[in-house]
Order: structure tokens, then C-alpha cells, then sequence
């Protein structure tokens, strides 16, 4: 029961979409340019910088207050309380990417991700920012950069997880890589399409002109 009832609180939470939100005061509809989706990169691409900054503030910060949300209501399970936090960020990104207001079109929940992993550990969000940073630099590809940090994101949970770094209870172990798994697939599958373009060499670079579909 808390489990479902941390992925509804971040699904409530994720229907707060920043891109779209800031993109109707601009007065335009993120969703008919760029790629399509509502998400901070689509609004760097489209918006500017100023833009993919405030949208990928939004979306990390919509994250982090169900997450710490989730820390104080549910104190008395530590054993667990890893794995809520999972489930409310997890929320969050469908939330995120399937809005129902919208048509179920939203974003492909790399802030929100972003947010949860902050939520978890500050060592992990060094590393994947780091990792994310480095990629990009060399690259210029922020699908690459986003699908390698959502795959340490996994590795990682399930390394230290595995050490008993988060102090879970035996029975929510399975959960917590459970949980840390779906969120991983689902960026995945959401940069379905971008992976194909990366393996054909046509996927659009940071700072170049869009190349068709």
C-alpha cells in the first residue's frame, strides 16, 4: 500500500509540466517543435539556454519535494524507505511523460530522474554529472550522455545496494533493484528512437542544426 500510494503522490507531482507550463508563457506549444517532447532538452533546443535551464530546475525540483516528501511521512520504515522514495520519483516520471491532460505527450523524465538520484545519494549524482558532462563535452549527444547515466544509475544502486549501503530491510531489496531497473528501461524506452538515430549516425548534436526524423 505505501508503495502505490508514494508512485500516486509522484505521479500528482509530475503533471506539473515545466516545459510546457513555460513554453504556453512564451507563448508557443513545446510540444509542435524540436523533437516533440515537453522535456529540458527540446527546450534548449527550441528556447534557448535560459529556457532549458528554468525547465530542467522545474522538472528536477518536482522530483526532490515528493522525494524528501516521502523521507518525512514514512521515518518509522527505514528498511524501506529507499524503495518508497524509488516508487514516488518513478511516479514522477510517468507522471512526466504520460500527463493525461496532455494527451499522455510529456517529456522523457531525465530531470526527474536527475531528482531522484539526488534524492538517493549526492555521490551518485556527482558521478552521473560528471559522466553526463564529460559525454556531452566530447559528443555533443545528450541522449548518449542521458542513457549512460541511467545505466550507472542502475549499476550503482545495484552495486551498493548489494553492500548494504542504504541499510534495506532483506525483503525490500528485490524492490529496490525492481524499481531502480523499470526506471532505467523506461529512459531507454524513451530514447527508443534516439538510440536507432545514434547507431545510424543522424542523431542531432548540441548546438547543430535539427536533422529530420
Amino acid at each position: 500500500m505505501e508503495q502505490i500510494i508514494c508512485l500516486a503522490m509522484g505521479y500528482v507531482f509530475g503533471l506539473f509540466q515545466t516545459g510546457f507550463i513555460y513554453g504556453r508563457s512564451k507563448g508557443i506549444d513545446i510540444r509542435q517543435h524540436g523533437s516533440g517532447n515537453s522535456g529540458s532538452t527540446n527546450a534548449l533546443r527550441v528556447m534557448g539556454v535560459k529556457a532549458g535551464l528554468i525547465v530542467f530546475m522545474g522538472d528536477f525540483l518536482k522530483t526532490v519535494i515528493p522525494c524528501f516528501l516521502v523521507r518525512i511521512l514514512f521515518r518509522s520504515q527505514p528498511g524501506y524507505i529507499y524503495v518508497l522514495i524509488l516508487c514516488a520519483g518513478f511516479g514522477v516520471i510517468l507522471g512526466h511523460n504520460f500527463p493525461f491532460y496532455l494527451k499522455f505527450k510529456g517529456g522523457k523524465g531525465i530531470a526527474a530522474t536527475a531528482g531522484i538520484m539526488f534524492s538517493l545519494d549526492w555521490r551518485l549524482t556527482a558521478v552521473c554529472l560528471l559522466a553526463f558532462v564529460l559525454i556531452v563535452a566530447v559528443t555533443r549527444y545528450v541522449s548518449l550522455g542521458s542513457l549512460v547515466v541511467s545505466a550507472i544509475f542502475l549499476c550503482w544502486n545495484i552495486y551498493f545496494g548489494h553492500l548494504g549501503a542504504y541499510g534495506l530491510a532483506p525483503e525490500a531489496i528485490p524492490q529496490f533493484y525492481a524499481v531502480s531497473a523499470v526506471i532505467a528501461a523506461m529512459a531507454f524506452w524513451r530514447h527508443r528512437a534516439n538510440i536507432v538515430r545514434l547507431v545510424q549516425g543522424r542523431e542531432n548534436k548540441v548546438g547543430a542544426k535539427k536533422k529530420s526524423e
